[in-house]
């Protein structure tokens, strides 16, 4: 067997009957990183008839002097098969290391567990342990178990298997999580399909949060489309509709508090407390509602032609949908227009057949984090599970210049990535 640079032709055929790709396994995410300034090649390890058995993307970061080299959700191979495994190792670590990269660092697809929103663990990879030591046995470094985003990419992440019916997973959903679903509905909130020049909203609602620029979206946008990956979605607050809802429920609490204000007579002392419950209950409301008419008469003086709310930038893979980012403006936040939009979401791409949602990362549901803990109920009670990978591995492809370079201020910014 040999290592040899493949075409993105070439990648591209291997990667679309590889079953366990990935949108960071592909050429437009190679063209994209190109953007970024990194650079990029394709390799792929060829048997003896001929046929890739194994490859991988590349990305190769510079630094100065000093190159570093990333395989952006792992090498596409069978990781049981430990031949295979070390023989790739083997001549990557020669090819990258002749090309002065001092080392590569890698978070494979690996699973270790699957858990339940309850974090019951419903699925453990038995092949793990073996696999773990095989790349311990190599030469791989491990970063740890990290719990939060400490990683090249998330260690965790949250599934949705849709490969059954929109209404069965509806039910499926955290009833709390209907009700919003719902009420956003009912409330104005409407979902629309969006073009490249709508990724302003999205950049808007992410740039305190998220590293990336509004080109990296576009960037995304444009490859992606190339082969019909790319969708943009955002939710929109119809303001006149928001108005003529808040009307109805003001006038219903109104004629509600005006018909339990009579009729007081001839109750008894119990009925007439629980009247009394009954109007303290309905005056709260009336006053809610009064308050809600207000803000939506606001609303539409201000904003006549609405308001866009949240977004989602989703790419298509193979028969799995991946959110590649989410936004949510936080003023709004009441509307629950992402739990809407993700839904509709999740509908619109199980009528189609498409077999996997995939919500992104989380933190390790076991880890209580007030900092990430709504992140994870918020992606979790779509019913999704919680995959666990195995994490960074780095290999040291350049013994000389790794240890070099290790202590420099460069290479520390590096390897802490």
């Amino acid at each position: 067997m040999h290592l040899k640079e493949l075409t993105n032709e070439e990648f591209l055929t291997f990667t679309s009957n590889f079953k366990m790709s990935s949108i960071y396994q592909t050429p437009e995410y190679a063209f994209i990183m190109n953007k970024q300034k990194f650079d990029s090649l394709f390799l792929g390890l060829i048997d003896e008839f001929d046929n890739i058995v194994c490859a991988s993307l590349i990305l190769i970061e510079k630094l100065g002097l000093v190159k570093y080299a990333y395989a952006p959700r792992g090498f596409l191979m069978d990781y049981t098969n430990y031949s295979i495994l070390q023989v790739f190792t083997l001549e990557l670590k020669k090819y990258l290391g002749k090309k002065e990269v001092i080392a590569i660092k890698v978070n494979p697809m690996i699973i270790r567990n699957i858990y339940d929103f309850d974090e019951n663990t419903i699925l453990k990879n038995n092949n793990y342990d073996l696999i773990f030591e095989n790349f311990k046995a190599l030469g791989y470094r491990h970063y740890g178990y990290h719990n939060n985003f400490e990683g090249l990419k998330p260690r965790f992440e949250a599934i949705l298997d849709i490969g059954l019916p929109y209404t069965t997973l509806f039910q499926n959903l955290k009833k709390e999580l209907r009700t919003k679903i719902r009420s956003s509905e009912k409330k104005g909130i409407k979902i629309h399909k969006g073009t490249k020049e709508d990724l302003k909203y999205l950049y808007l609602q992410t740039k305190s949060k998220y590293p990336r620029d509004l080109k990296y979206f576009e960037d995304c946008y444009d490859f992606y489309s190339k082969r019909n990956m790319v969708e943009f979605f955002y939710a929109k607050l119809d303001t006149k509709k928001f108005l003529i809802e808040s009307q109805k429920l003001y006038q219903e609490y109104l004629d509600l508090d005006e018909k339990i204000n009579t009729n007081f007579i001839n109750l008894s002392a119990e009925e007439r407390q629980q009247k009394l419950n009954k109007k303290i209950e309905v005056d709260n409301l009336f006053d809610k509602y009064s308050k809600q008419l207000v803000y939506a008469t606001n609303l539409l003086k201000d904003y006549p032609d609405g308001i866009i709310t949240s977004s989602a930038l989703i790419i298509k893979n193979n028969l799995e949908v991946y959110m590649l980012m989410d936004g949510l403006d936080p003023s709004y936040k009441e509307f629950n227009s992402k739990q809407l939009l993700l839904w509709k979401l999740i509908e619109r791409y199980s009528k189609q057949n498409y077999k996997k949602f995939n919500f992104g990362g989380i933190t390790n549901p076991d880890d209580k984090n007030p900092k990430y803990d709504g992140l994870n109920e918020f992606k979790l009670s779509f019913n999704a599970k919680a995959y666990e990978y195995i994490g960074d591995l780095e290999l040291v492809t350049n013994n000389t210049l790794y240890f070099m370079y290790k202590n420099s201020a460069p290479i520390r910014s590096i390897l802490k990535k």
